[in-house]
């Protein structure tokens, strides 16, 4: 077994704290010599009562504009993308899945900080991709001032 992974997947919603995650995958890919993949899961939940056919591809064009943006961020910050993916869903989950698909090492991802009632109320995707990826998980959060907090 490697003592560094060979790919890293950076699973990004464009929040602030997705921007410092973005830059610890840049430089953790640089120093590890690994490949660096980037994801954006748009929420997709289709409900019976409100489904259209244009809401998913309203979705899809918006989370598709947030991914590549991401995209030029971490090439911004002298970062090299091997792939780029967009994924609709239930965030964990298809990041995820994401990550056995690709075998990564090791998955990157920011953390809102939600208060107590809402991550009980809706859930944090960096909690349950800690709990249940295959693999190790940066979570970056945002201290104070600003900088990154692994």
């Amino acid at each position: 077994m490697a003592v560094f992974p060979t790919r890293i997947l950076l699973a990004t919603d464009g929040s602030p704290d997705a921007a410092l995650a973005a830059e610890s995958a840049v430089e953790l890919a640089e120093k590890t010599g690994s490949e660096l993949h980037v994801t954006h899961v748009g929420e997709f939940l289709p409900t019976y009562l409100a489904y259209t056919e244009e809401e998913p591809a309203e979705l899809r064009e918006k989370a598709r504009r947030l991914l590549d943006g991401e995209v030029e961020r971490a090439r911004a910050a002298g970062g090299t993308v091997a792939e780029a993916y967009l994924r609709l869903g239930r965030p964990a989950e298809q990041i995820i899945a994401l990550s056995e698909e690709l075998g990564v090492g090791v998955i990157v991802v920011g953390s809102r900080g939600l208060g107590a009632l809402r991550r009980a109320v809706l859930g944090s995707v960096s909690e349950s991709v800690v709990r249940y990826a295959h693999c190790p998980v940066f979570v970056i959060r945002a201290d104070e001032g600003g900088r990154a907090n692994p």
